[in-house]
């Protein structure tokens, strides 16, 4: 376990309590124990860690010690712990019950959260719970003085610093970010006493305390601290001390989840330490207790250890993961060869993926684990698929693995508990799990083996059901390798997006795999990575523990900054100075930990971005290395933040200023050395030779791809360092299996196993060989995987190298891929809205161009009559062709919402746009790319010249945003075809065209049985419905079902005419709101395709407003007009009761460059707001969140604040306004906005008149409204008889008013300074008569328990399709 720099003397102890099992490290005199026992086993001992540490006590003191005895610390060096304690209280909700202390008209802000729904195609939305019993709301209130979009960069300076006595009485103060921060509101004293003593009368003991801005000024949530302690609370959460960032949402999750979850932490250290004689951790070595005292470290969530008393719940949550982490970067990496790795572990329920590279951690500061967003320094772990317990179903002609678990209880088919068929089922069966390896602790008395017998029985069921439905017959061998074969590629693709989102081609790493599960499946997915070495530690299945042992305690230091980065004058100096007084308090917490200076070294970060964006990056001080290849200064943030920024997103804002937003100190005290030598060291050196046949342990028929082969089993212990065992081969102990398939070859060396991967030249014929060509469902289920994997990559480039707020923040695009014929083959889409749309594009460029196109060419329009929904939707295509380059064999397509594109308003979403011109650049089919090459001169005259001909509007208000992200759009789509090249390559044009056309087949038998089951449900009757705009316009539909084929008439005669507005919706918004309903109504996860609409016949009367004229204003169809539609949908389904029905298009801003007048400069800010959604025959509604067509984000509360000139005076839910029933409907929202300079405001919206209908009894919901709060003068007939009169003069002040003024559902107004506009947003219908019993069905998400890691937030929406 390496050498100590301090003096060595006793056992030094290593544990991971992990879900199911706790392992155990123990090293005493340069022994090594390791002891796995399992978390929970009440009849033999309380605590799994305890029970360990005597063990391994009575192991090196050969004397057994007696269960009971209390642990003598004198005979340990140390303790090293990880833990799930904080994880399990979270996934179970067992925390303490707490309350949350908030600024007033804030206290709903994360039951609203960032107002997304976690899964798109369920109409049964469910948010994760919030962790607080009850909220406080304190009347206090600061904000920003200045914003950063400001085309003046006004910079506001004052002399008095936030926290200082001054602060107390001065009106405007610098926040500890350097930010001018102007108080509104103080809170009283007397207040915060009265609120948060009857929380205490209450019975709560522990509170979160998280104020608008306290990230830069903590004054306000320091007094709330001071009463809370005199009041005698036991636990006190300040999210200015836990981690002082912007971000009001996260920033309050977390302080929730710290006042949650550490005091039971703290219960379960202090039942911990009463196992011991003597004193743990720092104070107990430091209170002498003669030597009595012992080190005890806990493993936090950023892979450095803290001491027991400092251990807290928010730091805690990724514990035992974390310890995995380091283990195998610290022995799988060289950091003279410096390849990075990739870290594999699987265990039961699932797989934790991570990377290690460039010698350091990969950190992520927001994460989400069961369901709640953490904002804190965690590794960046993530969560990504199936483990060994997943169960398997054929469902719908496709093999599916996970995501549902057979848990530890029943456990899989054959733990002798009558459980499900899964993962370790179908490797037992196909002889890649070994029982006589396996402890022997199944079956009544917990003494038999796995039971290869009950495998057999629930693989025979599957094969049985494949032949049932396909007709298909399969071995068992078949069917089970199938299974391992759809659980490598769902496992494959997230690994690849999260490698290639960071900007690192996964080709370029190691494996290292570790947990109970990875062996078995190490090399398959290695090698659809592309990576062709895998490392196994001898210790992989306690690799977690063995991780705790040699890692360094660390001590983070955070604070806000917001200077503008320059290399010359003051600010470097003034970052210099702050990052010292970081590391001195770091240094100070150390030496206090008993680290010597020579032992302490320090990490230094600077957290930067562009101005105008979010995406911000955490930089390392560049290393002497690099400095010296630059200009020699060390000190140089700004070279290497603009370095990582083209590494990561592929470009560079050489004209944007660089904003630093966080200084961070990582102090390290190093305490153990791990001085073995690295694989690439013993690589070198060791004698190679190939394995002895009297190693051999003895044979097995294992199946590999192509039928079962003579296997020799190897135990790991026999093997010699040097031995070369070439596969196909089993190596195994008590703990691992390691699988070595034909063609790998397998070296042990003194640390590691050494897998190599021969790449493979073609796949497999028996999969693909052609012939009659009959559809293999392996085949099928991979196919549909890859396809959805490449647009997904697609639309991850995209968000990569895009620049606007829009498409990085928002994810307000979607990528895809189209066959020959512009059909669609998969969609990986961020909002339902661009679904299947994209195809009627597709088709009519694909027409218009025929015959004309050449390898490398790019086209671009975006006008409603040629498949667009509105103008801000720019749509860009690209064709592949074969080999000889004269046929084209597939499109890739991406659209991607635009902030401006000109015409008559800021945002380019005028409310009151009556021809198509007003809403900015219309292109109907142009070339924007001629064989590689980028017409920058053509998109500036279409969409900054042509728009600002037309009287009274301007040109694109942001050409330069526009250009970037039509630059991202292309190399967007060349990703796309790339890969589909690769996959041509892989198994053959014809193959990848014959699969293109069954998945859209497999999806069309989908919606035909739904259709027949349907027509079922209603008896053969006809559906109808009608639901009106609010203009009066009336939406009909009529749909028949011919119930023998599985075909329906969608029929919407009757709908009204054309309007002279802006709510028409061009044709391609009603087939995207058809497949969005027919998905959610299927509720399984089908390709979402072309198939969809196969059996389905649209029929949308001309010259209606559903399928309007080429000149005809748009805008509100795509954001309105297809919401109505999806009601009405719904309606006609009797599925569920209308959600709001809405999407509350709020812009504002000004400037332009409009005709004939002066260019001004200025800015634009859209947003969409959430409502109710509508409740159904098994739910209830859901509050304040996005529904059916749309699912953008809201920026969040502070970011709002700091980047536009607001003050947001209330952010709720709107009580009551959803529809009562049976089953409630979901509350809208309140959003109460003060613009504090003036501002030209619009606002779209809908269902402001006709409120969201109820359904089977259920009450309908409230309607939206939009007021305007402004100043008027008092007019009365005195002050006019006296003006009559020229009495009174000029100094007669007239007096103000404040008026309340219905600005109807679309408008816009010139507001001044003070003047606000109040949204409050529909809700949602309810289900059912009030009164009658409730029907809810409580399904638990399968994935709730998964540590999501960073990419939680934005895979969510593309892994659901």
């Amino acid at each position: 376990m390496g050498s100590s720099q301090q003096k060595a003397r006793g056992i030094r102890i290593a544990i991971d309590r992990g879900g199911t099992f706790t392992d155990c490290v123990g090293n005493f005199n340069g022994e090594d124990v390791v002891i796995k026992l399992l978390s929970e086993d009440p009849a033999n001992y309380s605590d799994a860690p305890l029970e360990g540490i005597r063990r391994i006590m009575s192991h090196f003191l050969k004397r057994e010690i007696p269960r009971g005895e209390a642990l003598d610390t004198a005979q340990i060096d140390s303790i090293r712990m990880g833990t799930t304690v904080a994880t399990n209280a979270l996934l179970e909700r067992k925390g303490e019950k707490i309350a949350m202390v908030v600024t007033k008209g804030f206290g709903d802000c994360l039951v609203i959260g960032n107002q997304s729904r976690p899964k798109i195609f369920d109409l049964a939305i469910r948010k994760p719970e919030v962790l607080y019993s009850t909220v406080v709301e304190i009347d206090e209130r600061v904000t920003l003085e200045d914003y950063a979009e400001d085309p003046a960069r006004t910079a506001t300076k004052s002399d008095v610093q936030a926290g200082t006595a001054e602060a107390k009485t001065t009106d405007l103060v610098m926040g500890l970010s350097g930010e001018a921060v102007r108080i509104l509101e103080r809170p009283r004293r007397d207040d915060i006493k009265t609120k948060l003593q009857m929380v205490y009368d209450g019975g709560i003991r522990s509170i979160a305390v998280c104020l608008m801005h306290a990230y830069t000024f903590p004054d306000h949530e320091a007094l709330i601290g001071e009463v809370a302690r005199e009041i005698g609370f036991e636990h006190i959460s300040l999210s200015h001390e836990l981690m002082p960032m912007i971000k009001l949402v996260s920033r309050a999750t977390s302080v929730c989840a710290d006042a949650y979850l550490t005091p039971a932490i703290k219960k379960y250290i202090s039942g911990f330490q009463q196992g011991f004689a003597g004193g743990l951790g720092t104070q107990g070595v430091k209170q002498g207790q003669g030597d009595r005292g012992a080190r005890c470290e806990f493993m936090q969530s950023d892979g450095g250890l803290v001491d027991v008393d400092k251990f807290t719940g928010l730091k805690a949550i990724l514990s035992g993961p974390a310890g995995g982490v380091v283990g195998y970067a610290i022995t799988s990496y060289d950091e003279n060869t410096r390849i990075p790795v990739i870290g594999f572990d699987m265990g039961g329920t699932s797989t934790d993926v991570s990377r290690y590279g460039e010698g350091r951690y990969d950190h992520t500061f927001e994460t989400t684990t069961a369901g709640v967003t953490i904002q804190s320094p965690q590794l960046d772990i993530n969560t990504v698929a199936a483990g060994g317990g997943s169960r398997l179903f054929f469902k719908n002609g496709l093999f599916v693995v996970g995501p549902e678990s057979a848990g530890a209880h029943p456990g899989p088919a054959c733990y002798r508990k009558g459980g499900p068929a899964t993962v370790t089922d179908a490797n037992l069966y196909l002889g890649r799990l070994l029982p006589e390896f396996f402890p022997k602790i199944f079956g009544k008395n917990e003494d038999e083996g796995l039971d290869p017998e009950a495998s057999k029985k629930v693989l025979q069921k599957l094969a049985d059901q494949i032949h049932r439905e396909t007709g298909k017959e399969m071995s068992i061998d078949e069917v089970a390798y199938g299974f391992l074969t759809v659980a490598n590629e769902a496992m494959t693709r997230p690994i690849r997006s999260i490698t290639e989102a960071k900007g690192h081609d996964s080709s370029k790493h190691r494996l290292a795999t570790f947990g109970g599960a990875g062996g078995q499946h190490a090399v398959a997915i290695a090698e659809s990575l592309g990576i062709t070495q895998t490392l196994i530690h001898r210790y992989s299945s306690v690799l977690s523990a063995y991780g705790m042992a040699l890692a360094d305690v660390v001590d983070e230091r955070q604070e806000p900054e917001s200077k503008v980065w320059a290399t010359q004058g003051s600010v470097m100096d003034e970052l210099k100075s702050r990052m010292e007084v970081l590391k001195e308090k770091s240094r100070q917490a150390l030496r206090d930990q008993g680290f010597e200076d020579s032992e302490i070294v320090f990490e230094e970060y600077l957290n930067m971005r562009y101005r105008g964006t979010e995406s911000a990056l955490m930089i390392i001080k560049p290393s002497k290395e690099d400095a010296a290849a630059v200009d020699g200064n060390d000190w140089d943030f700004g070279t290497a933040f603009v370095k990582h920024h083209r590494y990561e997103f592929g470009f560079t804002l050489d004209d944007r200023d660089i904003i630093v937003d966080d200084i961070r100190v990582r102090g390290i005290g190093k305490s153990f050395r791990y001085d073995e030598k690295t694989v690439d060291e013993q690589l070198k050196t060791v004698n190679r030779h190939d394995v002895a046949a009297e190693k051999k342990h003895s044979e097995a028929k294992v199946y590999f791809e192509g039928g079962r082969l003579d296997t020799p089993i190897y135990k790991l212990g026999d093997l010699d360092v040097g031995m070369v065992v070439k596969g196909p081969a089993m190596l195994a102990d008590g703990t691992q299996t390691i699988v070595v398939t034909p063609k790998c070859t397998a070296l042990v060396l003194e640390t590691h196993v050494v897998i190599d991967i021969q790449k493979d030249g073609e796949k497999d014929k028996s999969l693909t060989a052609s012939g009659e060509r009959e559809v293999n469902p392996i085949m099928l289920s991979i196919f549909g995987h890859r396809f959805m994997a490449i647009a997904e990559q697609m639309g991850r480039a995209l968000q990569k190298t895009s620049v606007s707020t829009n498409v990085k923040e928002r994810l307000d695009f979607s990528c895809a891929i189209f066959d020959a014929t512009g059909g669609l083959v998969a969609n990986a889409p961020h909002l339902p809205v661009h679904l299947g749309s994209m195809s009627t594009c597709v088709r009519r460029q694909a027409e218009i161009w025929k015959g004309k196109l050449s390898k490398g060419d790019v086209i671009i329009s975006n006008h409603p009559s040629y498949g667009g929904t509105h103008l801000p939707d720019i749509t860009l295509l690209m064709p592949a062709f074969n080999e000889a380059g004269d046929k084209i064999l597939f499109y890739a397509a991406s659209r991607a919402h635009h902030a401006d594109i000109g015409g008559i308003t800021a945002g380019s979403m005028p409310p009151h746009s009556r021809e198509l011109f007003q809403e900015g650049a219309a292109i109907k089919s142009e070339k924007l790319v001629s064989q590689g090459k980028f017409d920058e001169k053509r998109v500036t005259e279409l969409l900054y010249k042509e728009p600002a001909q037309y009287p009274g509007c301007s040109g694109t208000r942001c050409l330069a945003d526009n250009i970037n992200d039509l630059r991202a759009q292309v190399s967007a789509n060349q990703k796309g075809i790339s890969l589909i090249e690769n996959l041509i390559d892989e198994y053959g044009e014809e193959t990848v065209q014959f699969y293109m056309v069954a998945i859209q087949n497999n999806a069309e038998l989908q919606v035909r049985n739904l259709l027949k089951a349907v027509s079922k449900r209603f008896e053969g009757k006809e559906l109808s419905a009608v639901d009106f705009m609010d203009d009066g316009s009336p939406i009909w539909l009529k749909i028949s079902i011919d119930a023998e084929k599985g075909e329906a008439v969608f029929d919407f005669a009757g709908t009204g005419p054309e309007v002279y507005g802006n709510i028409n919706a061009p044709e391609a918004v009603s087939y995207s709101a058809i497949i969005y309903t027919l998905r959610c109504m299927i509720s399984e996860d089908i390709p979402l395709n072309q198939g969809c609409l196969k059996p389905i016949t649209v029929k949308i009367p001309p010259k209606s407003l559903l399928s309007p004229s080429d000149n005809a204003a748009v805008v509100g169809g795509n954001v309105l007009t297809s919401q109505r539609v999806t009601d009405v949908i719904f309606k006609a389904f009797e599925a569920c009761a209308a959600s709001q029905g809405d999407c509350n298009n709020l812009t504002f801003g000004f400037g332009g460059n409009v005709t004939g007048e002066a260019e001004v400069k200025g800015f634009g800010y859209y947003e969409t707001i959430a409502g109710g959604s509508g409740a159904g025959p098994t739910w209830e509604g859901t509050d304040g969140v996005h529904t059916h067509m749309t699912n953008t984000r809201i920026t969040d509360s502070e970011v709002f604040e700091r980047r536009y000139p607001v003050l947001l005076r209330e952010f709720s839910i709107r009580k009551g306004s959803g529809g009562k029933g049976q089953h409630r409907g979901g509350d809208g929202v309140v959003r109460d906005i003060e613009f504090r300079i003036p501002v030209q405001v619009s606002i779209l919206s809908e269902r402001r008149v006709h409120r969201p209908y109820g359904m089977r009894g259920g009450e309908d919901a409230e309607c939206g409204l939009n007021l305007w709060v402004r100043k008027v003068k008092k007019a009365s007939w005195e002050s006019s008889l006296r003006k009559l009169h020229g009495e009174g003069g000029e100094e007669a002040e007239e007096e103000e008013e404040e008026r309340y003024i219905n600005l109807g559902a679309k408008n816009s107004a010139p507001m001044k300074a003070g003047d606000r506009i109040i949204i409050c947003t529909p809700g949602g219908g309810g289900w059912g008569k009030v009164g009658d019993d409730k029907v809810r069905r409580e399904d638990r998400d399968p994935m709730e328990g998964w540590k999501k890691g960073s990419f939680a937030a934005r895979e969510e929406a593309a892994l659901q399709v």
